[in-house]
């Protein structure tokens, strides 16, 4: 029932709200990044929704252009530096996905939208994580995020695909606010991003 009738009105409603209200701080970290990146502060990327149709998502870009001497680029550790890793440990960098909430595109709680070229590598499991629209926040960043595994994070957007409730949309929403004053697990031990999935194992 919620699912079905009440959790696309709230998603639009709070999009709406938020966007409003965030207004002023996404259009001064927009400029931050414009400067920083001598260029377009955004991030846009084809990812995979609901029914794995895809979608154009947007983020603050926080990895600056940079090649070595043979024209290659370089690593996400030496690309993400100074005003980007400071937005992206606060997750600032995601607020412009409050559009792709408006739109349709997104949920404002879900899995986590992931590359198109994942696709392929799920198993039949993993995949139910596509019946859903895709969140910006999600059960699997609430507990651990970037420094869980893979098969874990599919746990966890599974569970939420299985268990989807106003109740369960809450408690995330919670944790999500709590996150956002105490970031952890933004990365794992040792990357400066998340480890591309290389399918199950």
């Amino acid at each position: 029932m919620y699912s079905v009738f009440f959790k696309r009105p709230i998603d639009l409603f709070l999009s709406c709200l938020l966007i409003i209200l965030l207004f002023p701080i996404m259009v001064i970290v927009g400029l931050l990044l414009a400067i920083h990146n001598k260029g377009n502060p955004f991030f846009i990327q084809k990812r995979p929704g609901k029914h794995g149709k895809l979608f154009r998502l947007i983020k603050f870009k926080t990895m600056v252009f940079a090649v070595n001497s043979h024209g290659e680029l370089l690593s996400d550790r030496e690309r993400l530096k100074g005003l980007g890793k400071i937005i992206r440990k606060s997750s600032l960098d995601e607020l412009p996905q409050l559009w792709n909430v408006l739109v349709g595109d997104m949920s404002l709680i879900g899995p986590r939208p992931l590359l198109e070229e994942y696709l392929p590598l799920y198993n039949a499991e993993q995949s139910r994580r596509h019946l859903v629209r895709p969140g910006i926040t999600g059960l699997a960043q609430v507990n651990g995020r970037n420094s869980i595994s893979w098969e874990k994070k599919f746990e966890f957007d599974v569970f939420y695909v299985n268990n989807l409730s106003l109740k369960l949309d809450i408690e995330i929403l919670i944790l999500t606010l709590m996150k956002f004053f105490r970031p952890e697990g933004i990365n794992q031990k040792g990357h400066t991003t998340m480890p591309k999935f290389k399918g199950s194992r």
